[in-house]
């Protein structure tokens, strides 16, 4: 079978690295020797992902006079853009022509902003004959627009990876082909390096922040930093910051970097940075060692929740509380970070979160195998497709 994946922004974002990898594994247990073609946003940063057998750059090319006065045409008299985007991306068509299936992976898609492009060239492709699919997907009542419930039921299909998205996708009767799967990135397999100095083995924290939280909540730097000089005075905890998205203009470094400034001097050795070239797998290999973590990347927390290792999440959209509800019931310890106003919300946060640390190792352990299982189906939902 020949996959191809498009709308992924590049492996910087670890997270969308890890669906890449993950969709690999589970489409390869169902059906070997598949091909795997990705469209890329960024294709000099996935040339480490093994299993691609070719990886093209997203991008559209200048039209010609003529292409350019019709678009032009249509779009001031139709305001209509979609023959200006799919002569732009004509290379586009051309790399998805050869294949079985498509798969649009960016999961968030439908979370943020229009997506005009995304959304006419998923339908053009479509108009081609090609069956499409959108792959491990979040999408909140919040984010929903007539343009993009159109879009939607043009889809052979929908993998919802959270309960919460697929409980409003079956309430809308958007689309008639509807499953939920856990999210690709459960089956990432971790890869170990050594500890860097300071880390205690069973007894380190991980935090991770993105510029997307302190964008939505300015108060969190400094609660976060109150929480770090918190742990460095009141507990034996050595602390790791951990980046996950690193690409030029979303990069969590920006922020963890002030972090480790603000606190590193008076920490006697206990507060760390990891470095920001590291993979997603590798990644995964350090916050499996860590006893808890902090996260506000959705990929960060699956890196634990798949790991065995208990989450404080800073959430910001449905897929944080969709996946939360489905490992453990309820949304815990899924913070809003909107409505974190100061260090002390943070502090009795994770006393909380420590007093129930047994039992939500016990739950992880529990559920978390069963979790990775049902991931692996998905791929015999797609072969079926």
């Amino acid at each position: 079978m020949k996959v191809f994946m498009f709308n992924h922004s590049g492996s910087l974002n670890r997270g969308c690295e890890a669906i890449v990898r993950g969709t690999i594994g589970i489409i390869d247990k169902t059906c070997p020797n598949s091909e795997f073609l990705l469209s890329s946003f960024n294709p000099k940063e996935d040339a480490m992902i093994e299993g691609l057998s070719k990886v093209f750059a997203f991008k559209p090319e200048p039209l010609n006079k003529s292409a350019y006065l019709q678009a032009a045409v249509r779009i001031k008299v139709m305001r209509d853009e979609s023959y200006s985007v799919i002569k732009s991306y004509a290379a586009f068509f051309e790399q998805a022509a050869c294949a079985d299936i498509c798969l649009s992976i960016g999961g968030d898609t439908y979370c943020y902003g229009d997506n005009a492009v995304i959304r006419i060239l998923t339908q053009e492709l479509k108009n081609r004959g090609k069956k499409v699919v959108l792959w491990g997907a979040s999408v909140g009542q919040e984010d929903l627009t007539p343009e993009k419930e159109r879009n939607l039921a043009c889809f052979d299909a929908i993998f919802a990876r959270e309960s919460l998205t697929f409980d409003l996708l079956k309430s809308r009767r958007l689309n008639s082909e509807v499953f939920l799967f856990p999210d690709p990135a459960f089956t990432l397999k971790p890869e170990e390096l050594p500890l860097p100095a300071g880390w205690q083995e069973t007894n380190t924290i991980g935090i991770n922040i993105s510029p997307i939280v302190t964008a939505k909540n300015p108060e969190l730097m400094g609660i976060t930093s109150g929480f770090i000089g918190f742990l460095l005075r009141h507990t034996d905890l050595s602390i790791a910051l951990i980046p996950h998205v690193t690409s030029p203009v979303n990069n969590d470094m920006t922020v963890l970097n002030t972090l480790y400034n603000e606190n590193a001097a008076h920490s006697n050795g206990r507060l760390m940075m990891l470095s920001g070239d590291l993979n997603a797998a590798q990644y995964k290999g350090y916050i499996a060692r860590l006893r808890y973590l902090v996260a506000a990347r959705t990929h960060a927390s699956i890196a634990a929740y798949s790991s065995g290792v208990p989450v404080i999440v800073l959430g910001y959209s449905v897929k944080s509380s969709g996946i939360a509800k489905d490992i453990f019931g309820d949304e815990r310890f899924v913070a809003d970070t909107g409505k974190l106003n100061s260090t002390e919300d943070l502090i009795e946060l994770f006393a909380a979160f420590r007093e129930q640390e047994n039992e939500t190792k016990k739950i992880l352990m529990s559920n978390i195998p069963q979790i990775a299982e049902n991931a692996y189906s998905a791929g015999e939902a797609l072969s079926a497709i």
